[in-house]
């Protein structure tokens, strides 16, 4: 190759891996490594000294989406359920090994909440000294770490465009509805403020983590260790939210699928004998994985989650997520096009197998009552975000209904952030519109304050009794179902409580109930009368509830 400007002639040997420069101009005859070569690919600086490095779309965006999600989760107060995760670690904090009940004085064998997860989050406290309520707050910026390397890594399987995850992330939190989704497991802006400290987040980034695993294996089947890991993987989500679970392994076997079954046709007998080895292979290495995340999960020492396979319990609360499924989730429909057009490349796509599986799955919770399956309701929507993101990362130039829809995701990111998600990041202070905030529920820490480890409180308060554990004290009847009590005596409790706090009850009665559950304070709200027999402690300036003490409890010190 000879250079205008110099007049020297570059001379390339291929068989010594060298350069060598001759002609005009040219000092010496130096010859240039193959390295040194592709050290100027890189970029190497002029000194010589290191290689530009240019961070990808996805580092840079994503951590400026770390950061700020952080301090939206950070400025959000306890609310909803983070107070029964609190009060899960205190209570494995108070005995490791033996749990109570999450939030009643009672035993807590059998309850789902002792995952790993949670006994990690008590490891940790007892290590730092931290409150309970502390750790969920510092767990949520590293469940969000790991969600966000979790699809980076997932996306990189399905497509190497640099700017896919990016389109993925902002899809995943924007493209819901216009009726607000706050529910532990549903990853829009707005939810996210309260639930990134939940295991919910952390078993749907391990999920992303064991999608990519799956998709690896399925592109270049491996050794059997690798697929021992990924069941291993799948144990450990189950063990941490049984309910992401389901789509954790619906999307494994959305991968795990076109490898083990022969779809041609008979006139390719031939080939198909020739392609039966590797297929028998391939379902020995998926049984494989099954049979691990079955190990794994089942010698849990404080639960088995296969008991909970048909558990009614908590199907009444999520019926309303079948009820109101198109005001929530009606944006990420736009999805539906960039899914169609990979159906129609490739009948085993994954992200399309995900999306049938997925829709089997909440019919069957809807046709069978068993309305806690809706519960992957959010998790549908990520096969249709994320088709979205890669069909529009494709390279230019783009035709006129690539154009549309672009167009039209840009209009619906647009209404989701400003009719439901702007207010998770944008703070009162600078909402020039008036966006919907996350809930700000009151602090107990002022009753809490009064009380000693391990007291019980009876209220009925809806806020309280989701909070008060936090600070490891007990409620009479616990606010949510639980397999380690009974749902006819959790329902016995709330009625022995309702009985307490009416007027009409005898005294007599109210004093059984207070002997029958060790009560010691009473919270209740401004309107509701006091019976004669409790002692006002204190109250709070905000709410006007009051604390009130009963049989015979003392105040802390």
């Amino acid at each position: 190759m000879t250079a205008g400007t110099s007049g020297t002639t570059t001379t390339a040997s291929s068989a010594s891996g060298t350069t060598t420069a001759t002609g005009p101009g040219a000092t010496e005859a130096a010859p240039v490594t193959t390295w040194q070569r592709h050290r100027a690919r890189l970029g190497a600086t002029a000194t010589g000294f290191g290689i530009r490095w240019r961070p990808s779309p996805y580092l840079v965006l994503g951590g400026l989406f770390w950061l700020v999600m952080s301090l939206a989760y950070w400025r959000v107060p306890i609310c909803c359920d983070f107070g029964q995760h609190a009060a899960v670690v205190e209570r494995l904090k108070d005995d490791l090994l033996h749990p109570r009940h999450p939030m009643a004085d009672l035993p807590g064998d059998g309850s789902a909440y002792y995952s790993p997860y949670a006994v990690a989050q008590a490891l940790f406290a007892k290590a730092t000294g931290l409150a309970g309520w502390q750790v969920v707050k510092l767990s949520g910026p590293l469940n969000l770490l790991v969600l966000l390397t979790g699809i980076a890594r997932f996306v990189r399987v399905l497509t190497p465009r640099p700017w896919a995850p990016v389109l993925a992330l902002f899809a995943m939190v924007l493209l819901w509805g216009t009726r607000m989704a706050w529910w532990s497991g549903y990853l829009g802006l707005m939810s996210m403020t309260g639930n990134l400290g939940y295991p919910s987040t952390f078993g749907i980034a391990l999920m992303f983590w064991a999608w990519a695993w799956a998709g690896s294996l399925a592109g270049a089947p491996r050794s059997w260790w690798p697929y021992a890991g990924l069941g291993a993987l799948c144990g450990l989500i189950l063990l941490i939210h049984p309910i992401t679970s389901v789509a954790a392994v619906i999307g494994v076997a959305a991968f795990a699928l076109p490898g083990c079954i022969d779809r041609r046709g008979p006139s390719c007998r031939r080939a198909a004998r020739v392609g039966a080895a590797p297929r028998r292979r391939a379902l020995v290495m998926w049984a494989l994985t099954a049979l691990t995340a079955l190990a794994v999960a089942t010698t849990w020492p404080y639960f088995n989650p296969l008991t909970l396979v048909g558990d009614q319990s908590v199907d009444w609360i999520h019926r309303q997520l079948y009820t109101d499924m198109p005001q929530r989730f009606w944006l990420a429909a736009l999805g539906l096009p960039a899914l169609f057009l990979r159906w129609r490349r490739n009948r085993a796509d994954p992200l399309v197998l995900m999306f049938a599986l997925d829709c089997a799955v909440v019919g069957y919770g809807w046709l069978s009552g068993h309305y806690t399956y809706g519960r992957i309701l959010g998790l549908t929507l990520v096969p249709l975000q994320f088709a979205l993101a890669i069909e529009l990362t494709a390279p230019r130039t783009w035709g006129n209904r690539r154009a549309a829809l672009a167009g039209a995701t840009a209009l619906g990111a647009l209404v989701g952030f400003v009719q439901i998600q702007a207010g998770a990041v944008v703070p009162r202070t600078l909402d020039p519109i008036g966006f919907d905030q996350p809930p700000r529920w009151p602090s107990y820490a002022w009753a809490a304050a009064h009380m000693k480890r391990g007291d019980v409180v009876l209220t009925d308060g809806y806020r309280p009794m989701r909070s008060m554990p936090a600070f490891g004290v007990n409620l009479v009847a616990p606010a949510w179902p639980d397999a380690s009590l009974a749902e006819s005596a959790r329902n016995k409790r709330l009625s022995e409580v309702r009985a307490y706090l009416d007027p009409a009850t005898p005294a007599t009665e109210r004093a059984a109930v207070v002997r029958r559950y060790h009560v010691r304070w009473l919270l209740v709200a401004p309107q509701q009368p006091l019976p004669p027999e409790a002692v006002v402690v204190s109250w709070s300036a905000r709410t006007g509830e009051i604390l009130a003490r009963v049989g015979g409890g003392s105040a802390r010190g």
